[in-house]
């Protein structure tokens, strides 16, 4: 028996032996000997110099660990660069390290006199250097460059570094992205729903695509991020690394190819990397790929043959004085992380953003926000990293010395063709190609004129170019056939309306966009495109932001801004397969608080009052931080410019939110916005279509029924079951109760403005006792059930005299009944 188990130690500890490659102390590599490397046992991965691209003369090399010629570990990382004259050595002292021609140390293990007796590179792509009970003392899984595989754990204590660039993991368990270690430009955490401190976390790859965080703390580990291949295992190798683009991405190689796809990123939008383009450069999109520029003919490539370098003005801001002035970039926006972030932060607007900078002697740059907040980040540090692209909603200010000279966009130039001097016979060509083309231009232009111009579709057929006027301040307009590749072809649908159909979309730059093709317009194409002007001159934080529009032939289109999380129907109201997205009681008021503040902007803070005409929770769109933004704002003015009264016919609200003036064939205002926002608002409460009637409303319609039981004083009957007792804000709940009856009164003088609806939500003025909304009637209008008021009469304004029962009354029961949740 003895012998037995001590044949099977043997043969253990001897197949342990082979399941990596020895490497003996005194081994020596060098790049004269491309063919001398150190293999792992199957030939997977190999230890040795790799030659790297380079401009220079003398080739260059650098020793790495790689799969099939992917490198997966460069000893020395960025700096472990060498000619062909260096060498990498395992000393007898059992240290690894690597020098140049000049026998300078530019890498080691620091592994001298600790015991060291053999190297080991297994299977797995691990180096380990191993004393003599086979014990690891230094491995490059403990020592990464810029990449980590599949079976290697990333800890807190590790970083992946890629130039300026590096890559951590927090005790907390947040994802970073850096730039010289300050600049913190990616960060995404645990989500919500993971409430416990982690202790040790680390984060790994696995073999199907995941990149998984686990702890001691969790029951099973949190996935981060999937592949884009998620699940396929067969012959896949996969790996995460940090590229010298400063962009984290997730590869797979399939076969043993040498080939690598990249199948995630970290930072969806390249030019969202801070210092990408370097200092003072501009990043913009080439078609599909970013580029790097200029600002303007004010500043030139620090390097021609690299635009990623930056760009340095021509004339130096120190010594100028009287021709200082702000050059204007619209649609760009000056990178700002933290730390700068809480440092560089004002509230000053587009002109303070501007002057407030010029004036202030440490100021070189503002970036101004057109999203109605009034933010303005003043950029006082040597570095500025710059992005510009149509869908950035932002205007930037840089100091320049002397006139601004302005220069084609960023994207329209390569480095190398910027830094090209034209010479006279490249002039002389393209002014006589440019005068033909004129000359050919005009003359077809001038027949076609003359044989169309009294055609009636001659007006309309120009107008589509006729809106050079709204040019400041319009949209993007792009053409059919662009929406309909970055759709690709309409095919995932985000939702329908009253007044179109909603695709998703990937612009050029890769923004995630909503595409909605508009139905049954009206309006003729000048008309169309002015009202598209306007709708896109409405900036505020609780608006959807319309990015562009098309408009050929018979195509409508609007083309907003992504919302990840979709609309707040998804998330109040108790649908089978939506459990897992209930909002709890303080995000319910942050949007309905949201919400009311965008409409308050259309109301009352816009140039022209914008009425929306279908306000439901379809239309309230949801951000990433579960911020409310209204959609669909101005489109009831490009449906029907004519029809101001709105017969039964043209009716496009939605049943259940439409104020009794509509039926009654009255003027349609404002007030008949805030009567559907009441309705939306007791919704958000009680997590109920206040249209629906049960049994347990007695049959009634929940918005009458709820009045009910709010003059019983059963506050709690009314909100949502699947709300938590002690998560309640009871005294925000029955403000809300209350604007929405007030919000809900049949008469339109007897509702509140938006405005007013703020300050009572807010708190900052009294909430008197609603009156009952008067009974309604049910009636089918036009193939659906609309609710119609008895009569329509004149009324006094919200009452001052009524008594007013404070938020804290005792007359309002706090407590659920015993049906209760």
């Amino acid at each position: 028996m003895v012998k037995k188990s001590l044949l099977i130690f043997i043969i253990l500890s001897y197949l342990s032996t082979i399941s990596f490659a020895d490497i003996e102390l005194g081994s020596t590599l060098q790049p004269i000997n491309q063919t001398n490397k150190w293999n792992s046992p199957n030939n997977t991965f190999s230890l040795g110099f790799i030659p790297i691209p380079s401009s220079s003369s003398t080739p260059l090399y650098t020793v790495a660990i790689t799969f099939s010629g992917i490198p997966i570990w460069k000893a020395g990382g960025d700096s472990g660069i060498v000619d062909s004259n260096s060498r990498f050595e395992f000393l007898q002292n059992g240290n690894l390290r690597l020098i140049n021609s000049s026998s300078r140390v530019l890498w080691e293990s620091n592994t001298a006199n600790r015991g060291v007796t053999i190297a080991t590179l297994d299977n797995s792509g691990n180096l380990a250097l191993r004393n003599g009970s086979s014990a690891v003392i230094w491995s490059s899984f403990d020592n990464p460059t810029d990449t980590i595989v599949s079976g290697q754990t990333f800890t807190t204590a590790q970083t992946l570094k890629s130039g300026p660039y590096s890559f951590n993991l927090t005790k907390s368990g947040n994802l970073t992205l850096r730039w010289k270690t300050d600049t913190l430009y990616w960060n995404p955490g645990l989500n919500s729903s993971i409430n416990t401190n982690l202790t040790a976390p680390s984060l790994s790859l696995s073999d199907t695509g995941i990149l998984q965080l686990s702890d001691g703390t969790l029951e099973s580990s949190v996935r981060v991020a999937y592949s884009s291949d998620f699940g396929e295992t067969t012959d896949f190798f996969r790996f995460l690394r940090l590229d010298s683009d400063g962009n984290l991405r997730m590869y797979s190689s399939v076969g043993g190819n040498g080939n690598a796809t990249e199948r995630w990123a970290a930072v969806v939008d390249q030019c969202l990397v801070y210092g990408w383009c370097g200092n003072m450069g501009v990043c913009s999109y080439n078609d599909t790929s970013p580029v790097c520029g200029c600002a303007s003919r004010n500043f030139e490539l620090v390097d021609p043959n690299d635009s990623r370098k930056g760009c340095k003005r021509k004339s130096g801001i120190t010594n100028c004085t009287s021709s200082l002035t702000m050059m204007e970039l619209d649609n760009t926006m000056f990178l700002t992380y933290q730390p700068e972030l809480s440092s560089q932060l004002f509230y000053a607007g587009t002109a303070g953003c501007k002057s407030n900078c010029l004036k202030d002697t440490t100021c070189i740059a503002s970036t101004s926000l057109a999203d109605g907040t009034g933010i303005c980040y003043y950029k006082t540090t040597t570095f500025v990293s710059g992005y510009h692209s149509p869908t950035v909603p932002s205007i930037s200010y840089v100091k320049i010395c002397g006139a601004v000279e302005l220069n084609p966009p960023p994207s329209a130039l390569t480095a190398a063709e910027s830094s090209k001097p034209f010479k006279i016979r490249g002039w002389v060509v393209g002014v006589l190609v440019l005068v033909t083309l004129v000359a050919v231009v005009l003359l077809e232009g001038g027949l076609w004129f003359w044989c169309c111009r009294n055609s009636p579709k001659f007006n309309s057929l120009s107008a589509q170019y006729a809106l050079l006027e709204y040019a400041s301040g319009a949209p993007v307009q792009f053409s059919f056939s662009d929406l309909h590749s970055s759709t690709k072809g309409f095919k995932e649908k985000l939702g329908s309306g009253g007044f179109g159909t909603v695709y998703k979309g990937v612009l050029a730059n890769r923004s995630v966009v909503a595409v909605k093709q508009l139905e049954g317009i009206e309006q003729g194409e000048r008309q169309f495109r002015m009202e598209v002007a306007t709708i896109s001159s409405t900036h505020h934080l609780n608006l959807v932001r319309l990015v562009g529009f098309c408009s050929e032939g018979r195509h409508r289109l609007l083309v907003y801004e992504f919302m990840k999380n979709g609309s707040l129907d998804s998330f109040i109201f108790a649908v089978e397969g939506n459990s897992g997205k209930l909002l709890n009681w303080e995000a319910r008021f942050n949007i309905a608080l949201g919400t009311a503040k965008g409409f308050t902007y259309l109301h009352e803070e816009c140039r022209d009052c914008i009425v929306h005409c279908d306000i439901k929770p379809e239309n309230i769109l949801l951000d990433d931080n579960y911020n409310a933004k209204v959609s669909d704002f101005g489109l009831s003015k490009l449906i029907n410019p004519k029809d101001h009264r709105r017969t039964m016919t043209s009716v496009r609200g939605t049943r259940g939110y439409l104020a009794p003036e509509w039926v009654a064939n009255l003027p349609i205002t404002s007030k008949s916005d805030v009567y559907s926002y009441g309705m939306v608002l007791l919704e958000i409460v009680s997590g109920q279509r206040n249209f629906d009637v049960s049994e347990e409303t007695g049959w009634k319609k929940f918005s009458m029924w709820a009045y009910e039981e709010f003059e019983k004083g059963n506050i709690f009957s009314i909100v949502d079951k699947r709300l938590s007792e002690n998560e309640l804000d009871m005294d925000q709940v029955l403000r809300a109760v209350q604007v929405s009856f007030w919000c809900i009164q049949e008469q339109p003088s007897q509702r509140p403005t938006m405005g007013k609806v703020v300050q009572m939500l807010e708190g900052i003025i009294e909430i008197e006792r609603p009156p009952i909304p008067k009974a309604t009637a049910v009636a089918p209008v036009g193939g659906m059930t609309m609710n119609i008021s008895d009569s329509i009469i004149a009324s006094s304004a919200i009452p001052t005299s009524a008594p007013a029962p404070s938020s804290t009354s005792s007359s309002f029961r706090f407590s659920r009944d015993a049906t209760s949740i």
